[in-house]
């Protein structure tokens, strides 16, 4: 789903998968902070012409006035040795070959920035790859976006190779960083220390001061990313990301495209579908967004879904009786624990990590990256119960972690391209009188999560380009079948999206595959019975039977 965090933009797409690059972040300052593992946010005018670019873009076909010439259809990508990754895309090193030797390759293509005028000025998109290991059975390439939006494709593909290896045998594995992301043209709002301050803020504001902070604060954000990349913010949403998508098909030299979208990836992958459905080869969607939602419904069912993984968690603890580090005799208790926690780290921040302070908005989103994946749960509970103890180290680690901040205290730009995204697809935009008599809902949908989401709502509403519409259509008739995995205890991207996913693709297309597990997506859960099934889809074309339940 778009992330859970203090991005500058609503919830309702703030979902990315939670990536083995995460996990080797928060190994790396759990490290640096010395804690064991024990225990447990263009020009207003630029922004009209890019709405109105996109609402006027439809289907591919005979006569598209937006297909890309034959000069970028027919370029030839330059595959080298990959770099180290950038400071957008995270920092690290330069990715290992995988089991075997098979060496990454990296590439860019260039796209039309408007694809309203497709023969105009490009935008450079760098590429990923592992070549596929029986070129003799090969299909050809499988596509990954990894969710955000906002992750880079370029470090998240070799983060999970070894868990696609089955999958290389018949494919090219490939990813990319969509436009503005990563390597392809980031946007930029703010630097290091001033997103130090920023993300440290309060974002769920107690009276008028505070609000009057917050949204002077949302300001100050979307001003810095105006400076820095106006020229680019109209032209980073979906659609286009979409459309880049097909011009790689066509580069890549593959008739179809064969596509695993995770998170937000799956509704990219679902833009795709509705804009070119006979040239969907083999999908899958995996942790999916529910298309039929706007900001309001999604946000507050991202609320009920990180309370339900709260519960799940809190149960989970208490199971196992005096060995959870956690007051309470109950679910119920471990979660007003939590309450009371956040409410004292709101009148008073305590010791992070060095210089910096663990506040209650970093605490919050520290709490939500922990129950992306169930791996993550004895973090949660070791990191609660030592903030609870006046130290915040692992709870400011676990918030850095979802905030793209490395151990070096340098920023990727996720949480950035995820609000310029997010605001560029959509016109939704709410005032402070609306949002809060919202607040109440959401503090009754989760007492832990609700008013973060809540005030989210107000996330885009001082974006400086306006979105390009009101829904997103996925409606994809023609296409070959896509299987649509949703899991029944995914706090991001709560099992109804799948179903609503599922229908809204159409009758005789999305077929759904049910995962009882927990954590967000379910592919790279364990789960043998998914894995066969989508292995089965993919490398065999094996359809599942719509409806077919794994267990975790």
């Amino acid at each position: 789903m778009p992330s859970f965090s203090a991005s500058p933009a609503p919830a309702r797409r703030r979902r990315r998968a939670l990536t083995a690059a995460t996990a080797v972040t928060v190994a790396t300052l759990l490290a640096a902070a010395g804690c064991s593992d024990s225990g447990g946010g263009g020009s207003g005018q630029a922004g009209q012409n890019s709405q109105n670019d996109q609402a006027g873009q439809s289907r591919t076909g005979k006569g598209d006035k937006t297909a890309p010439p034959a000069d970028l259809t027919s370029q030839k990508l330059d595959w080298k040795g990959c770099p180290t990754p950038s400071a957008a895309e995270g920092g690290g090193t330069a990715p290992s070959p995988l089991p075997g030797g098979t060496k990454w390759e990296c590439a860019t293509m260039a796209a039309p920035l408007n694809y309203a005028k497709p023969k105009g000025a490009t935008i450079d998109l760098a590429l990923i790859r592992a070549k596929s290991s029986d070129p003799g059975k090969r299909i050809g390439s499988l596509v990954f976006n990894f969710g955000g939006p906002g992750g880079s494709g370029v470090t998240g593909l070799p983060s999970f190779g070894k868990d696609y290896e089955k999958l290389r045998t018949r494919y090219d594995l490939v990813s990319f960083d969509p436009r503005g992301v990563g390597r392809s043209e980031p946007v930029e709002c703010k630097n290091d220390k001033q997103l130090d301050a920023y993300y440290a803020g309060d974002m769920t504001p107690d009276d008028s001061a505070e609000e009057k902070s917050y949204v002077a604060g949302l300001k100050w954000y979307a001003g810095g990313c105006e400076r820095n990349s106006g020229k680019e913010l109209p032209y980073v949403g979906t659609v286009n990301a979409a459309r880049d998508m097909d011009l790689m098909r066509q580069v890549l030299g593959d008739d179809k495209l064969n596509y695993f979208g995770i998170s937000y990836g799956t509704e990219l992958g679902g833009v795709y579908a509705h804009l070119f459905p006979k040239s969907v080869g083999h999908a899958v969607f995996d942790a999916v967004v529910d298309p039929t939602e706007g900001a309001e419904q999604g946000s507050l069912g991202q609320a009920e879904g990180f309370q339900l993984a709260l519960t799940n968690f809190a149960k989970d603890c208490v199971s196992r009786g005096d060995a959870c580090q956690l007051p309470g005799s109950t679910p119920k208790e471990i979660e007003n624990f939590i309450v009371e926690l956040q409410d004292r780290l709101d009148k008073k921040p305590i010791n992070g990590l060095g210089s910096r302070r663990l506040t209650e908005t970093q605490a919050t989103n520290g709490i939500a990256q922990a129950l992306y994946s169930k791996e993550f749960w004895p973090l949660l509970e070791q990191g609660l119960a030592e903030a609870d103890g006046g130290s915040g180290a692992l709870l400011l680690v676990l918030s850095d972690a979802m905030n793209g901040r490395n151990e070096k205290g340098q920023y990727s730009n996720i949480q950035a391209a995820n609000a310029a995204v997010n605001c560029v697809d959509s016109k939704e935009r709410f005032t402070l009188a609306q949002t809060k008599a919202k607040i109440p809902e959401f503090r009754q949908a989760s007492p832990v999560f609700g008013e973060f989401l809540g005030w989210g709502l107000l996330g885009c509403s001082e974006w400086p380009v306006p979105g390009a519409s009101d829904k997103t259509d996925v409606s994809a008739p023609g296409s070959a079948p896509i299987l649509v995995i949703g899991n029944t205890g995914d706090p991001a991207t709560p099992f109804a999206g799948a179903q609503a996913m599922a229908k809204a693709l159409g009758k005789g297309v999305g077929v759904e595959l049910v995962f009882e597990g927990q954590g967000h997506g379910s592919y790279n859960s364990g789960s043998k019975c998914v894995q066969n099934a989508v292995n089965g889809y993919l490398l065999d074309n094996k359809v599942p039977k719509n409806g077919t339940v794994c267990r975790q």
